[in-house]
């Protein structure tokens, strides 16, 4: 945004947003050099904490006076278009230039590409980036079950971008005559492609000399199963 010409035009929200910005994809949209005239197109992607992405359309060119490469922003591509074909009419820069995005060729599909979330998703979570990977492996180290989720999930988190998580279940309760505590939390994880992967925490007192003991689970439903299996002190 520091180098474009016109970046204080782009809404305050974008602005916001863009703050929470983890990770982002730049591809070159369109390119089009002739005649001394340079003109390029290109698509910045940016996935934040929310699970969503937001895009800014930048146009490159050299159509001014003095022939320096300008940048521009544009957060629709319904813009940017217009706006590069109009470089050909300004001031006495080409006019015999052609436009770079003809007009039989509005309607081609735009095919996102890169680091892109869900299209459509409404975002759910409050994801915080906080060494989002070191607190996955963390996890999954102090699990004590044997059918903890393997070295594929290990691999999988070490992608993770951001996390949150929370205390899905608590329950205090007497099992023959003891004070046992179980308590379930979901360690949501946002990764590099923009999806999200789940491991569930069992942390109970449920073992013969009821000391505490934690259990980590890749699905809910596994998670409550083992909760009813440790409901019988062992």
């Amino acid at each position: 945004m520091g180098r474009a010409l016109n970046s204080f035009d782009l809404p305050d929200e974008t602005v916001e947003r863009l703050q929470s910005a983890l990770a982002h994809s730049s591809s070159l949209r369109s390119s089009h050099h002739s005649s001394g005239l340079r003109r390029s197109l290109y698509r910045h992607t940016f996935l934040l904490t929310d699970g969503s992405s937001l895009t800014l359309w930048e146009l490159v060119h050299n159509a001014g006076r003095d022939r320096h490469v300008q940048h521009e922003l544009y957060t629709d591509l319904a813009d940017a278009k217009p706006a590069a074909n109009r470089l050909t009419h300004r001031g006495d820069s080409h006019p015999d230039e052609p436009p770079m995005f003809p007009e039989h060729l509005e309607s081609e599909p735009d095919t996102l590409s890169g680091l892109v979330a869900h299209p459509g998703r409404r975002a759910r979570r409050s994801f915080v980036p906080d060494n989002s990977a070191d607190h996955a492996r963390r996890v999954l180290r102090r699990a004590e079950n044997t059918d903890r989720p393997g070295e594929e999930t290990a691999r999988l988190l070490r992608d993770a971008l951001a996390h949150e998580i929370t205390q899905v279940y608590g329950r205090q309760c007497r099992i023959k005559g003891r004070e046992v505590g179980f308590t379930l939390y979901e360690h949501a994880f946002l990764l590099l492609d923009g999806s999200e992967f789940s491991l569930w925490e069992v942390e109970h007192t449920a073992t013969p000399d009821g000391r505490h003991m934690c259990e980590v689970y890749a699905d809910k439903h596994t998670a409550r199963e083992a909760m009813g299996l440790r409901g019988r002190v062992r």
